[in-house]
This record gives structure tokens, sequence and C-alpha cells, in this order.
């Protein structure tokens, strides 16, 4: 494991922002850390408001993409919603057509099937769009390269509005509208919004023409939340205002999807992590064992009764997705053995009869144990596909374009993507991204980073300001956990190895003769010789609440413990 510090700011930038805030200069080194440099942005990340969302308006085509609904709407046109099977695919795609039917009834929505159809915009559903007499199609979270899709379109008079946040190819897209704010010929402030944020200022767009408020909006923000969390953008700006009152709204009056399925979890009160782990998962199982409709009908359902039918259902499928993703994880380490590729700087596996709805997951799980980017290849079709996974620092997508030769398609983000080969092609293709990322990889970026933001004393760490760091929440990309290292700690004699496989590490510790800490070190149990006996060492940790028995007590999560400096 490699520790590296966030860099230290000046210290006369520190003492200047401490002066205007009357903060703690640690505080203020966190705030310096996370890009907030003046007393507004301060206020703004501690404060968010509703208000300061920007304007819809400011978006490239918001003003085509309102006339051309408005104009379906008028005329009494069939409009057909049209998703990613994901997350931010199914919550946009709900968001959108449910605000829709709360004025106008000739709406219906369109996932396409993982399997059958692939990632994007598909010919078949244009087709369905074609046989049942739609002449509009929104299309959320996808549809940024769909040249010829939007083309193909056109010939049967079906127009489309784009609302993506995916990169750009060279070209775009023909469509009435195109939503992305990182077109480079959009100024709209903030482009890191996920595809369900993009729908939701479609809405805020509409619903301007209708003389409603940003609180009658709110309702909605739950399905925003959701897709932030899931799709792993950055927790600022904009973001970090709808993740904020998403997260209120599912708290306090969620829609009866998340309600049935909260009630299934049995949790109370969810954070960001929560939705990140827990309800994502939930949502996405829909379309990686079954369909992405499923977690649509979910989403839009209004009587609570059938939502909890429906959350058993995908109850079910998220079982049987932990399932396969276990059994493919243990079978692709196997291959990795069985061809002596632990040495190599990429991982890339296939079977063809791998499921294609969990590659993805199982390409997380194997960054786990074998610290590169990772591709997991199954047959879909007459092609292979695969889902790829990088690692802290390094494009991924980037290494794809470079191996574009070989590829019939791919797209997605800079940590994420997607793509489809020729089987002909594979050995080729694995050949060639080796080459790519061995040239291209900084040696370091194969070794796990842990970044730590401060070295602090156990003595610093007061309920004052433990209340503050939960402010900083809703954590994530961008404004990360802050992780922290003291020195010369000691554990009281507690140590304890927990779990089946004593795999993580349980202690009591203390610095000097400040307060004891419970802390917690998953996956840490291979440290055992390193704490017990009351020998000094340095800690990596993250500050937690530990509720127990309605007492909550302060509790260290361990990143990390390494033998002390002499």
């Amino acid at each position: 494991m490699r520790w590296t510090f966030q860099p230290q700011p000046y210290k006369s930038k520190t003492q200047q922002l401490a002066s205007e805030l009357n903060a703690d200069p640690l505080i203020v080194t966190l705030l310096l850390q996370r890009g907030i440099t003046t007393f507004e942005e301060a206020r703004q990340f501690f404060r968010p408001s509703l208000t300061d969302l920007h304007a819809p308006y400011l978006m490239k085509d918001m003003d085509k993409a309102v006339s051309r609904i408005e104009k379906a709407i008028a005329n009494n046109e069939n409009i057909l919603v049209f998703g990613d099977y994901d997350v931010d695919g199914t919550t946009a795609v709900s968001l959108v057509s449910s605000y829709l039917k709360t004025y106008y009834s000739n709406v219906a929505t369109y996932i396409p099937d993982r399997y059958d159809e692939g990632y994007g915009i598909s010919y078949k559903g244009i087709d369905f769009g074609d046989d049942n007499g739609f002449s509009l199609i929104i299309a959320l979270d996808c549809g940024i390269k769909s040249i010829e899709h939007v083309v193909y379109a056109k010939a049967k008079n079906i127009d489309f509005i784009i609302c993506d946040h995916h990169r750009p190819g060279d070209e775009l897209p023909a469509a009435i509208a195109v939503l992305d704010p990182k077109r480079t010929d959009c100024n709209y402030p903030y482009d890191e919004l996920c595809g369900c944020g993009i729908g939701f200022k479609l809405i805020q767009a509409l619903g301007q023409n209708r003389n409603q408020t940003i609180d009658d909006l709110l309702p909605y923000l739950d399905l925003v939340v959701a897709a932030i969390g899931a799709d792993i953008v950055p927790i600022t700006g904009e973001n970090r205002i709808l993740a904020h009152f998403g997260l209120q709204v599912i708290n306090t009056n969620p829609r009866p999807g998340f309600k049935a399925l909260i009630h299934q979890i049995k949790k109370t009160a969810l954070t960001i992590t929560d939705v990140v782990f827990i309800i994502a998962p939930r949502i996405n199982a829909a379309g990686r064992i079954k369909h992405g409709n499923h977690a649509v009908e979910l989403l839009t359902e209004f009587d609570f009764e059938q939502a909890q039918q429906f959350a058993s259902e995908i109850e079910v499928y998220n079982t049987d997705r932990k399932g396969l993703d276990q059994q493919i994880t243990k079978e692709a380490l196997l291959q990795i053995e069985e061809n002596h590729e632990q040495k190599r700087y990429t991982t890339v596996v296939f079977q063809e009869n791998w499921h294609k709805g969990v590659i993805g997951i199982v390409a997380s799980r194997l960054i786990e144990t074998y610290y590169r980017p990772t591709l997991v290849f199954t047959k879909s079709g007459n092609k292979y596909a695969a889902s790829a996974r990088s690692v802290k620092g390094f494009d991924v997508y980037n290494a794809l374009e470079a191996c574009a030769e070989h590829l019939e398609q791919f797209g997605g983000h800079k940590y994420a993507a997607g793509m489809t080969l020729k089987p002909e092609n594979y050995e080729r293709f694995k050949a060639a991204f080796e080459k790519v990322v061995q040239e291209t990889i900084p040696p370091e970026l194969l070794i796990p980073q842990i970044t730590i933001d401060a070295e602090i004393n156990f003595a610093e760490i007061t309920p004052k300001m433990t209340r503050i760091l939960k402010q900083f929440e809703p954590f994530g990309p961008q404004n990360m956990t802050p992780v922290f290292l003291t020195k010369n700690v000691k554990d009281t004699g507690y140590a304890k190895l927990l779990g089946q496989d004593e795999e993580h590490l349980r202690l009591f510790v203390k610095q000097n003769n400040s307060e004891g800490f419970a802390a917690i070190g998953f996956g840490l149990g291979n440290k055992m010789a390193l704490v017990q006996d009351k020998k000094a060492f340095q800690a990596v940790y993250c500050i937690d609440e530990n509720e127990w028995k309605d007492k909550i007590s302060i509790q260290f999560r361990l990143k990390d413990v390494a033998a002390n400096e002499n």
C-alpha cells in the first residue's frame, strides 16, 4: 500500500481563511484541499441551497429540447422516454417519464435489453417506436455517439432529444437537441452532472414554462441522488446540492419504490454510502439479471403494496447477482493463474458463458487482487463484449481509444468503459491493450494508494471537530471522507481478529495519554503482528460514528497501519 499526502495549502492562505471563517486550521486545511478558498464558497459547501442551482437554459440546446417537447404535447404526439439499463439510465427514465405524465398521458418508457440490444440507443428500440406511433424519443444517459441511429430514426419520421453526460466524439448526432455539458460548444457552468442530473435540468426547464418552482420538483431528487451515488460523479457544485436534498427526500418522503427497498433492508436513515452499496446494486440487479424495465416499474409505481411486490422480486435478482459475481470472480482468478498472467500490466480475461450482467462487478473485484486496468469479456451474440475498470489515476478510455482498430465499438469514462469486438480480434486486442498500458502507465499507479489529508494527534479529535466533519457530507469523488495519519499509536491490549477467516482487525487505541478510541480495520487481519503486545505504530484512518443501543460513539475505520518510525 502506497501512502501519499494531499498537497498542504500555503500557511498564509490557511490563516486567512481560518480568520474569515473563525474555524480551526485543520478544518480550513480540509476545505482548501477540496478547492474551497473563500467565505462564500465555504457557505455554499456547508449550507447547500437550491437557489444556487444553475439556470437550466444555460445548457446548450435546452430551448430547442423544451420547444420540441411542448410542440409534441400541443400536437398530441406519442413521446418515448428511452434510457440505459443501469441505475443512472433507469432513474433518469423514471424521472422524466413520471414528470411528463403529471400533465400529459401519451408517454411511454423503453429500456434496451442488456443482452439482446446492448448499451445505448438501439435499432430495435427505434423500430419499437416506429411500430407504436412514437414521433419523439427522449434519450437519457446515452446517445452522444449514436450518429447512425438518429439518421435511421429520422428516416422513420422520429425526432430525437439526447440528454447525455458522456464525452462526445468529433461529430454530434443530428438530433433536434443534444443536451450534454461536455460538448465543447456548451458553456453550462457545471459539466459533471450524471444522466439523471441532465434529466432533472430538463424537467426544471419544462417546469419554468408551467410556473413551477424548484420546490415543486423536490420529490424527484430521490432519483437524482441514487444516480449521483451509483455513477460515481464528483460530489461538488450542483451535484453536491442535488445529493444533499436528494438524501433528505429519500430519508423523509421517498417515492414508494425506494420506500419498499428501504423497508426490505431495515435501514432507518440512508447516507450516500448506503445509496451506493445498498440501493444502487438492487436497482442495477434488475437490468443485470432480468430486465431494466423492472427497475423503472419499481421507481414509477405509486401504490406501496405493488412497489413492495416489485422490491421483493428485485431482492431475488440481487441475490442471484451476488452468486454469479462470486462464481465468475473465482473462475477469472483461476484463469489468470493458469495462464501465468499474474505479472502483467493488465488483466484481460474471457469465458463465453460468463453472465454479461455482472462482468463489470467482476472487473472491480479482480482489481482488489491484481491492482491494474482490467477487462472482463464474455460472448454476446456473435461478438465478444467487455466491461473495463481502471485504477486510480489511469484513463482506461484513452487506452481503449489507442486500440480502437481492434474494436467494433466502445464508450465510457476515465475509470469505467464498455466495448465489443469480433472474436478473431480478441488476442490482437489483448496484446495491443497490454502494450499501450505498459508504455503509458506510471509504475506507481500499479500500487494501491491511500491519500492522506492531514497528520493529527488524537487530542485534536473533539466532539466539535466530528460535528463539523459530518457537515462535509455527502462524501464522494473530489470530496472524499477525510483520511488522517496519527503516529505513536498503541493498542491498549484489546487487539482481536474478526471474521470467518480472521481477515479483519479490531483494536482499542490510544496515543500517549489521550482518550481511547475503538478502531476496526477491514481486511487488515494480516497486520496483527504490527499492533499486538502494545507496540507503537502509525495508523491511517477515517473518523466514523458507531451507534449501539441508542448510544453514539466515535470509531475509527482503519485504512492501513505501519510500523512506527524510529
